[in-house]
């Protein structure tokens, strides 16, 4: 409970990032929690900023999905005004100025990934504004474990095969050694003109099938009192009384 009363509820999340030889390879798993509750097992969190950017989202699911569906739409009004296709460091810095406004009061922590004219750009994108520009990255409650998976396999000028691996074996990682993390594993795949969605890309933790017969027949519990309902149409009037309303 906070000072001011209120009750923090802490989710969790996994999502990473990784530059490849041809383009970025972002990945999440799809568990949406609130609290202890797992609220959504095919949650949605790597959303479209333009045709080639997109983001992946930790934190509150309203903040992160409003803010990317915000920046899309200016990334698209820039676009229409300039007659160019979208920069990565334009929407990152869309993100940065619109989050650092809110000092960190909006909960998106976002990995930010696209191919410009520049070539493949991954940033990470803290909820007060702070940024970073890596070759591979993590955020969420599962970062850790996914980190320890890039830091051991990650290496320049990867294949797509490699990349696309490499990310869903760190988001694996994440969702077997966070409770926040679980479900499925998406993958986006951002090249040079054109982008692949994944989703699912891998399926880790699959609900598994009831071994035993959990049916039981009518008399198995004993009945030790019953009450009888009577129909309202069997009641009989023996009192009437018309108040007046002044």
């Amino acid at each position: 409970v906070l000072s001011s009363g209120i009750n923090a509820e802490y989710g969790g999340t996994t999502i990473v990032g990784v530059i490849y030889k041809d383009g970025v390879v972002l990945g999440a798993d799809t568990r949406a929690t609130g609290g202890s509750i797992v609220c959504d097992l095919n949650c949605e969190k790597i959303h479209y900023i333009a045709d080639n950017i997109y983001c992946c989202g930790a934190g509150t699911a309203a903040d992160t999905e409003f803010t990317t569906k915000m920046i899309s739409s200016k990334m698209e009004l820039l676009k229409l005004r300039t007659g160019r296709e979208g920069r990565v460091v334009s929407a990152l810095r869309m993100l940065k100025q619109y989050l650092f406004r809110y000092q960190g009061h909006i909960s998106a922590a976002l990995v930010l990934g696209g191919v410009d004219v520049n070539g493949p750009a991954l940033y990470t994108v803290y909820p007060h504004g702070s940024t970073d520009k890596l070759p591979y990255v993590t955020m969420g409650s599962g970062s850790l474990a996914a980190m320890s998976v890039f830091e051991d396999g990650y290496k320049m000028d990867m294949s797509e095969e490699e990349a696309k691996e490499l990310v869903a074996n760190a988001i694996r990682a994440g969702i077997v050694n966070d409770l926040g993390s679980g479900s499925n594993v998406d993958v986006t795949v951002i090249r040079k003109g054109n982008v692949e969605i994944f989703r699912p890309y891998k399926v880790v933790c699959k609900k598994s099938e009831r071994k035993g017969d959990y049916t039981f027949p009518v008399g198995t519990t004993v009945v030790t009192s019953s009450t009888e309902m009577v129909p309202f149409s069997a009641l009989n009037v023996t009192d009437e009384e018309v108040m007046e309303i002044s």
